[in-house]
């Protein structure tokens, strides 16, 4: 698979990211987050806004025992 192209970093409720191919109609569920760019682009804007890999669901819990 050729990783030329235009891709879009994608986000969920989950506010869990991923990539998609730009141009392609995306899953159910997910959101374009607004960044495009070349694969590489995309996973390196991913690797600097997605420093907590936790689901935004065990976050907030995990938030709310520490109360």
């Amino acid at each position: 698979m050729s990783d030329e192209g235009t891709y879009r970093v994608v986000r969920n409720d989950e506010e869990q990211y991923s990539i998609w191919r730009a141009g392609r109609e995306l899953p159910l569920g997910w959101y374009a987050e607004g960044t495009t760019g070349t694969r590489q682009e995309c996973l390196d804007h991913i690797g600097a806004v997605w420093t907590d890999m936790r689901p935004l669901s065990l976050r907030k819990q995990m938030d709310g025992a520490a109360v």
